[in-house]
């Protein structure tokens, strides 16, 4: 609350632009006590500048200031307009506050004439595209008995390892890799894995009544996420109305269904229950959707090229990780490029730094890039 995106304007004589966007003034927490110099200043030794936002992002912060301050001291005349805008909140995929409250503010119109540079990416070269994330849990209720009547009880551990393999299968069946993926070069394509487990405590002479499995979907930003989420709660309805019968037991004691004689206390189960939870709504999902930046625009052509001539080479690259925003401004019309000049290797990391080495060929990029637009 109370903070500020910041949009600076240097006038073309005409109605192309170019845009530089995406490098925000918020940084990560950083805990003192792990580092080995002050994250709240910079430390300077030989080429590293070391300190919170160096790599992300107020290292951008300070190139692109510099380009300005550069640009205003010889006050070219350009055919394009230069536009930039540093905005007050990324990091959390902070909503209402940055990017997203420009575009809806109508602030951000005309840079729709021209490409749009996300400088908020790392390694020095041209990132292509990125993934979508979406957090989900599986919670598998069974029923509690003692574990010398296995035939009695449910097993929610059992249940729930067998239910996220279903999902899982599934969910790799209907999004299976895609050429794009490659051309793009992506690591891995679209996955769904859990990561955490969490079981209802008890006895350890307890057959568990209740486990809850958690983890992530890295999605691939040629399928959509609203289709992924119909299909995964399409899933777990099968599983509620049949498909649990299905699944695989261990053993001939453990059953996922108990038989009719086995008498129950009011409330406990008879049959397995399997309760999908997102970790997010659909707008959270949209805001981290996968992005692929278009490579037959100028833009992308323009950032290659630059990376080229001022690094001696050029490597376009593609992560699995996820950007906030980047695609919905796609859609609305702008045409998004994706770049960093910080190292991937400490992003979010102790000790982070950037190399001044690095900032002075990005200084390079910038402007080969400017040139190579206004030609």
């Amino acid at each position: 609350k109370g903070r500020s995106n910041l949009k600076v304007v240097y006038p073309g004589t005409g109605e192309k632009t170019v845009s530089f966007v995406g490098s925000h003034f918020d940084v990560v927490p950083a805990d003192p006590e792990t580092w080995d110099k002050d994250p709240f200043s910079l430390t300077i030794e030989g080429d590293k500048l070391y300190g919170r936002g160096t790599t992300d992002c107020l290292g951008h912060v300070a190139l692109i200031t510099q380009f300005l301050v550069e640009l205003a001291k010889a006050r070219p005349r350009l055919t394009r307009t230069l536009i930039v805008v540093f905005i007050a909140g990324e990091e959390g995929g902070v909503a209402g506050i940055g990017v997203d409250k420009v575009v809806e503010a109508g602030k951000l119109a005309e840079a729709k004439n021209g490409p749009v540079y996300w400088v908020d990416s790392a390694d020095s070269q041209p990132c292509c595209g990125t993934s979508g994330m979406m957090a989900w849990s599986l919670k598998c209720k069974g029923r509690l008995i003692h574990s010398g009547f296995p035939q009695k009880g449910i097993n929610s551990i059992e249940l729930a390892n067998q239910v996220c393999s279903y999902v899982q299968q599934r969910f790799y069946e209907d999004f299976p890799p895609l050429a794009a993926e490659e051309a793009y070069g992506f690591s891995s394509g679209s996955n769904m894995k859990p990561t955490q487990i969490e079981c209802a405590k008890g006895s350890m002479n307890q057959i568990c009544p209740e486990t809850t499995v958690s983890g992530d979907i890295r999605l691939s930003p040629f399928y959509d996420v609203e289709d992924v989420k119909s299909a995964i709660e399409g899933y777990v309805s099968e599983l509620n109305h049949g498909a649990i019968d299905l699944l695989p037991t261990l053993g001939s004691w453990s059953k996922y269904e108990l038989a009719p004689d086995v008498p129950l206390q009011p409330g406990e189960l008879r049959r397995g229950v399997v309760e999908l939870k997102w970790q997010g709504d659909m707008d959270t999902f949209k805001l981290y959707a996968g992005f692929a930046a278009k490579l037959d625009s100028e833009g992308h052509k323009a950032l290659v090229q630059a990376c080229r001539e001022a690094r001696n080479d050029v490597k376009p690259f593609s992560v699995n990780g996820s950007l906030p925003l980047v695609k919905m401004m796609q859609k609305e019309g702008f045409d998004i490029q994706l770049c960093g000049f910080g190292l991937m290797s400490v992003y979010h990391g102790v000790n982070e730094y950037c190399t001044m080495d690095d900032m002075v060929k990005a200084y390079e990029v910038m402007l080969r890039v400017l040139c190579l637009l206004e030609a």
